[in-house]
């Protein structure tokens, strides 16, 4: 990382020094709060986690190099500087606020209720065609994992895509305070978190927090097939840019051709020109995604032939719509984690496949009162995509399993429907229920732990 001594360090932190004074001028290699990845030179942050707490890793870390630690507790006289807080997670987000504010970089924010993670990549795909990027990787997306991105910034990051994630009020106004974006982008506004944020316009109002430390000469791009953000006013005063499927739209797509499982073709247009590029990963939700990297790389000063590439050269990672080639089943891969929207969007790219189509769903949180209804909902999407297996997992998939037996009823569709308590109780009559050659969708919340039915699969 980029030099940062320990007296800067204190300072950013409102903490207090103790140690060698001579040694407050020494510089951090980097900023770590696991202690395995602690190395020579580098700061440790113990941060109490649920099951541990980061102080009683403090020795063995300088044990083994590092350079300091940043502490709760009075550690009294030892033989290494530490720098005492009142609040070692508050001093790790101020540290990285400073971090952030002394580097010459762009920076790129990316929020909304749906396909957060598909967009950054998008967008970092697009943008690594001109530039150096350094891009959110994993769940690195709340107050803790953010911060640990900005510290992988280096000198030669040009520009950094950040992805913001929240579930209450005043997360997105902490995340955009660290990140302080040049360039904000807003995917959707759904019913994600509705626990918390009780409504659309509630998830609105927190989602458009990013907005509150952005660049004031900055630019805000904004879905505007989203009913909540078509009609949104920033009270910065920055006019948004949005782009969509509708052709009033200055950035949107035409001649759009669904290849199926192998992605999308289309016609891309700007307000000045217009190009055609392929999109490798299947669902019509990522001509979205393509837009919106096609705004930021204009924002940014790229041209048609860079932006075509980095479109073309997108690819799916785990857990994301990652289509994989098993010895007997083909896999979609959409476990990382899941809402009502990017379920049915994942069911209709089940649907495209030109095999038996088998979709393995799991519970949804954090949806609040109406949870039951929505997945209820859900599992009538999957028959009306003519889903030929449905197999859910789970209490509140019970739902979804009678969603869709009512709407089979309903229609005279012939549609093989499961619902199981457990995984394990699935596991016992897998062989049973698949056949050679099925397409398989895999998607559920992230505490489902799903990824141990796709490893099953692949095997």
């Amino acid at each position: 990382m980029k030099h940062m001594s320990l007296r800067e360090i204190a300072a950013a932190c409102n903490g207090v020094y103790h140690g060698d004074p001579s040694k407050a001028g020494r510089e951090v290699s980097n900023v770590v709060i696991d202690s395995r990845k602690a190395g020579a030179d580098s700061l440790f942050i113990a941060i109490k986690g649920a099951r541990v707490d980061g102080h009683s890793f403090i020795p063995q870390v300088m044990e083994k190099g590092a350079l300091c630690a940043v502490s709760e507790q009075d550690l009294g006289d030892t033989d290494y500087p530490y720098i005492r807080v009142e609040s070692c997670e508050q001093a790790l987000k101020d540290i990285a606020e400073h971090y952030r504010r002394s580097l010459d970089v762009k920076v790129v924010g990316i929020s909304g209720s749906v396909g957060k993670t598909s967009t950054k990549e998008m967008i970092a795909s697009v943008l690594s065609q001109k530039y150096n990027v350094l891009k959110t990787e994993g769940n690195f997306n709340n107050e803790i994992g953010l911060p640990l991105t900005v510290f992988n910034l280096r000198e030669e990051h040009e520009v950094a895509v950040l992805e913001m994630g929240i579930s209450n009020f005043g997360e997105m106004t902490r995340l955009a305070k660290i990140a302080r974006p040049d360039i904000c982008v807003i995917t959707n506004i759904g019913v994600a978190h509705m626990e918390n944020l009780g409504s659309r316009d509630g998830i609105l109002k927190a989602k458009t927090e990013m907005l509150d430390y952005m660049d004031p000469d900055g630019v805000i791009i904004l879905n505007g097939d989203d009913d909540k953000l078509r009609g949104f006013t920033p009270q910065n005063g920055i006019a948004p840019v949005y782009f969509g499927l509708d052709a009033a739209l200055p950035y949107h797509a035409e001649q759009i051709e669904s290849r199926g499982l192998r992605g999308t073709d289309a016609v891309f247009v700007t307000p000045s020109s217009s190009f055609s590029a392929h999109i490798s990963i299947p669902g019509s939700h990522m001509v979205h995604n393509a837009l919106a990297g096609i705004a930021v790389g204009y924002a940014l000063g790229m041209n048609d032939g860079e932006i075509a590439r980095g479109i073309e050269a997108n690819v799916p990672i785990a857990g994301r719509n990652n289509l994989i080639s098993g010895a007997h089943y083909t896999i979609i891969d959409d476990c990382y984690n899941a809402n009502p929207a990017s379920m049915k969007s994942s069911l209709d790219v089940l649907a495209c496949a030109d095999t038996r189509t088998v979709a393995i769903l799991g519970d949804m949180f954090e949806l609040g009162v109406k949870e039951k209804e929505m997945h209820y909902d859900t599992g009538i999407h999957a028959a009306e995509a003519g889903i030929n297996v449905l197999i859910c997992i789970g209490e509140l998939s019970g739902e979804i399993a009678r969603g869709a037996a009512d709407a089979c009823k309903a229609d005279g569709q012939d549609m093989i429907i499961r619902h199981y308590a457990s995984k394990a109780d699935f596991f016992k009559e897998m062989p049973e229920i698949l056949e050679e050659n099925d397409t398989i969708l895999v998607k559920a919340s992230h505490s489902m732990e799903f990824p141990e039915i796709v490893d099953r699969l692949k095997q």
